[in-house]
């Protein structure tokens, strides 16, 4: 068996562009928040992800109490409440090689459930892997590149989640977004660079307890990889970003939702989830 591995380090892509993206949102249940951060951090994130072939990078965040209570719309197509989801696992996949690592996520995460490995007391409020479909810059040619987004140390993330009425016209609003909204919107801004991503189906041997991608062919995905907290100039920068989508008429926001990263090894923030 381990032979194989020479044969298929020999074959296909091995770029580096982020050509794919796992985005996942978690709810742990109340009363199992330490439990589940240190399930995650001290073994799902390595053995459930990192450890599989073709992710190359990741990288956890949490929302606090306080980052919660910024989310909008009150009424979201996404989390129900809108404060749900505390935490969010982004992860980059290797363009071209989503098939292989979907085949493997699938196998791993069976043997996982079969041993006893995988945690019971959270809620899947927004789990998807997702195609890129651009990535904008702030600064042009300076700074990082998208890949290196999930390992720079970046101060906070904003998750934003678009609808659009159907698939023509999210090709209109991703151009519209690509063009003009987002190099409008970064510069003098705390964000560096905005992703955007399109979330396709999961596959139908999926685990029973993550439910099927909602808005295939008509949402977009975007992260704000930001500099600062998030907090600081929030009013500014990020509170109306739904507004700034409905004067446009191509969609609508289903969710504006920021995070700071979590610290690795630590229960750091979990005391602040509720």
């Amino acid at each position: 068996m381990d032979a194989l591995y020479a044969d298929l380090a020999a074959v296909g892509p091995y770029g580096v562009h982020p050509g794919h993206a796992l985005i996942t949102m978690v709810e742990p249940h109340p009363g199992h928040e330490y439990a589940y951060n240190r399930w995650y951090e001290d073994d799902h994130y390595i053995a459930g992800a990192m450890a599989m072939p073709w992710i190359f990078a990741g990288r956890r965040w949490v929302a606090t109490r306080e980052l919660q209570l910024l989310r909008y719309p009150e009424r979201s197509a996404v989390a129900r409440p809108v404060t749900a989801g505390c935490y969010l696992s982004t992860y980059w996949v290797t363009e071209g090689r989503y098939d292989a690592h979907m085949k493997w996520t699938v196998g791993i995460n069976k043997r996982l459930h079969r041993d006893g490995r995988v945690y019971q007391g959270r809620t899947h409020v927004f789990t998807a892997f997702q195609d890129h479909a651009a990535t904008v810059y702030r600064d042009g040619a300076a700074g990082p590149r998208d890949f290196h987004a999930l390992d720079h140390p970046y101060a906070g993330l904003v998750l934003e989640v678009i609808d659009a009425d159907g698939p023509e016209q999210r090709a209109e609003l991703l151009e519209w977004l690509r063009t003009r909204r987002l190099p409008r919107r970064l510069a003098g801004s705390p964000a560096a660079m905005v992703t955007v991503f399109r979330p396709t189906p999961l596959p139908a041997d999926r685990m029973a307890y993550v439910k099927q991608v909602e808005g295939v062919g008509t949402r977009l995905t975007l992260l704000w990889f930001l500099q600062e907290d998030p907090r600081d100039g929030w009013t500014t920068h990020f509170a109306d970003l739904g507004a700034d989508i409905e004067r446009s008429g191509l969609g609508r926001v289903e969710l504006v939702a920021p995070f700071i990263p979590t610290v690795p090894g630590t229960d750091g923030y979990v005391a602040e989830l509720r």
